[in-house]
């Protein structure tokens, strides 16, 4: 965190208008002790390659500052080309470009559609750049918050302060390793089936692949932008610094600071370390006295488990103020994340408005403070205790706002997507293969060991959709809503049940009577299945079957045409 700017740019103008218990609560944040996370490594020779059409490479290149080396590349012409210094421009069309800061890979397209390495066809000493610098007419990377090393100057100014920077651009570079991954508890998809896709979607970076079953961040491509963490229903997906569990644990103890320095109703101010801290840092002193500013290094890092806790500790509201610079993606996966906590709020009897997101923008005429006027929370500030685990904290946020609601009803509904809700199955459809149970990542549904049950715990389920894929009957189905009552949440509870069907030979249970039904009907019309004695062995376990098919092979009875059991 940028503690030293805050220190100059916040708490000296909270100062300033004479705000003991937000002073006091600034304090108390910055005392809690963060565990540092791990350091991501780029090492960079200044090699860039310039790529747009000869017009602009070559007035690039008779501005490159001399010490810096490039390779160039036309995109608009067929033959070889010289730059004004007699640099040597490559023609041709770049199939694809990836990477990062000192491991850019560039590929042109070679005949037959062979890709070739740009790298290499340069005789290059390594196969790949340290650095873009894009002047082509359509961006070269696709997503919105392209990575580091990559330059794409959209003015003059730009371009004259990118050429600038890249003599600076060789040596070793750290970053912070923004995130944490436990694929345990991942919900993005099991034997082969795909289930949650959240923080996909809303990644900006392009930093998170599908490997079928799980996802893999590159942490060389993840700049922190922290709207994955915010989407994850299950927490799989935690950010590293600060962790939330520390985050919340400074939050606590700045909300205790305001109190016992006589402070009332306190809002909690997540904001950036970059514009959003410059910006309320010009104008705390018009703030109003009871907003604590907490700084994060992106608000998007900040999801629903850290706003509830926050209001549980005693918080009257959150502000989550972002700027312009955040991308579009990470402020829509914020404002569905609000209108989910907002129901739930709403749902208790709490005002919905103690959530919200403010945009800072001197353009957009709005007091950027209003959202702070909020009632006192009517509500003792909560004592527990939390660890890097989403579901828990959500469920301790709940269960304390639960019970000091002025308006408590047993459930609310929710929009799509939302990361609470129960799973309904039709009965007369469902025939207790356990597919459902078998693919749930969250043992929110399980089977029975004791008797043919399939039974749901709806404090685990994330709604991931991975039962409702995996269901070959097509008898399940999700409800998002949020069921209030936590020990009722945590109960688990039957949603279907059979009595067993038993071997016809041992009279062990191994089966349910509309397992085996569906399975006669199925094979029926089946050649290897026409005589009651083949059709008998369908209703035999497992043990008896194999016993019973060498039995008569010993015999010299023959199955099939041949002679084995398909």
């Amino acid at each position: 965190m940028n503690t030293a700017y805050w220190t100059e740019a916040v708490e000296a103008p909270a100062r300033r208008v004479t705000d003991p218990p937000r002073s006091a609560a600034i304090t108390a944040f910055y005392e809690v002790e963060q565990v540092p996370t791990s350091l991501v490594e780029f090492r960079s020779r200044g090699l860039v390659l310039v790529v747009g059409t000869l017009e602009r490479v070559r007035d690039v290149a008779d501005r490159l500052p001399v010490e810096v080396p490039s390779v160039l590349l036309a995109t608009d012409v067929p033959g070889p080309e010289k730059g004004a210094r007699g640099q040597r421009i490559i023609c041709g069309k770049l199939s694809h470009l990836t990477g990062y800061l000192g491991r850019f890979d560039a590929f042109l397209s070679g005949p037959g559609g062979a890709a070739v390495n740009l790298a290499e066809l340069a005789g290059l000493e390594q196969p790949h750049f340290d650095l873009v610098l894009d002047l082509a007419a359509d961006p070269l990377f696709g997503v919105e918050t392209p990575p580091l090393g990559y330059f794409r100057p959209e003015s003059d100014a730009e371009l004259a302060e990118a050429l600038a920077l890249l003599p600076e651009m060789a040596g070793q570079f750290d970053k912070p390793k923004f995130f944490n991954l436990d694929t345990d508890i991942c919900a993005h998809g099991a034997s082969g089936l795909t289930g949650c896709t959240r923080c996909l979607d809303g990644c900006t970076t392009g930093a998170i692949t599908s490997l079928g079953d799980m996802i893999e961040v590159n942490p060389y491509l993840c700049q922190g932008v922290g709207v994955c963490v915010s989407a994850c229903p299950s927490g799989a997906l935690s950010y590293a610094f600060p962790q939330p569990r520390d985050l919340l644990k400074a939050i606590k103890a700045a909300l205790a600071a305001y109190f016992e320095a006589g402070g009332k109703r306190p809002v909690i101010a997540l904001h950036d370390e970059q514009l959003g801290a410059r910006y309320l840092g010009e104008r705390m002193a018009q703030a109003p006295e009871n907003l604590i500013p907490v700084q994060v290094e992106e608000t998007a890092s900040v999801g629903m488990d850290v706003w509830l806790a926050a209001l549980a500790y005693g918080a009257a509201g959150v502000i989550l103020y972002t700027t312009p610079a955040v991308p579009q993606r990470v402020t829509r996966e914020l404002d569905r994340q609000l209108d989910y906590a907002r129901s739930i709020l709403t749902g208790m009897g709490h005002a919905p408005g103690r959530l919200s997101r403010v945009l800072l923008d001197d353009g957009a005429g709005d007091d950027p403070f209003a959202a702070a006027r909020q009632p006192a929370a009517d509500w003792p500030p909560a004592s527990f205790l939390t660890f890097n685990a989403k579901r828990n904290t959500l469920g301790l946020a709940l269960d304390h706002l639960f019970r000091n609601a002025p308006a408590p009803a047993r459930e609310v509904a929710l929009a799509p997507g939302a990361p609470f809700g129960e799973v309904l199955v039709n009965t007369d459809a469902c025939t207790l293969c356990m597919a459902c149970a078998q693919v749930c990542p969250s043992s929110a549904l399980t089977d029975n060991p004791e008797s043919v049950q399939l039974r749901f715990i709806e404090d685990n389920c994330v709604q991931c959709g991975l039962c409702e894929t995996a269901c070959p009957e097509e008898a399940v189905s999700l409800r998002p809503r949020l069921l209030y009552d936590g020990p009722e949440r945590r109960q688990a509870r039957v949603l279907n049940e059979e009595a067993p069907f038993h071997c016809v030979s041992c009279g062990a249970p191994f089966a349910t009577a509309s397992v085996i039904t569906r399975m006669l009907d199925q094979l029926s019309g089946h050649r290897m299945f026409q005589s009651e004695e083949q059709q008998r062995r369908l209703q035999m376990c497992g043990d008896c079957r194999v016993r019973d098919m060498f039995r008569k092979e010993q015999q010299g009875e023959v199955f099939g045409d041949q002679g084995g059991v398909q």
